[in-house]
């Protein structure tokens, strides 16, 4: 082997070394995205799963909400009734 063959070997090898350690740096920078899609995707979820929860809390709570107000319409009608006849009874006895 002549000195120039061992040279383009060294040259080879360094190029060789170099090319496996851009192929070691990209496969973990592959990793590490594929690692972040992850934990995006199940932070994706978990936010669906969030949404979901809050939106039938929040059914509930506007049903809850209706049925007070109906409640209190009621309970409002009530007691217009019973003060217009404490009333009348009132004024009926004024007048005897």
């Amino acid at each position: 082997m002549t000195e120039s063959s061992a040279v383009e070997i060294e040259i080879a090898t360094r190029r060789l070394m170099a090319a496996l350690d851009a192929l070691d740096s990209a496969v973990e920078r592959r990793r590490d995205a594929d690692r972040d899609e992850n934990e995006l995707a199940a932070r994706i979820q978990a936010l669906g799963a969030d949404r979901s929860r809050l939106a039938d809390e929040l059914d509930g709570a506007l049903m809850k909400s209706r049925k007070l107000e109906r409640t209190n319409r009621e309970i409002s009608d009530r007691l217009d009734s019973a003060i217009v006849t404490i009333r009348s009874v009132l004024d009926t006895g004024e007048d005897g």
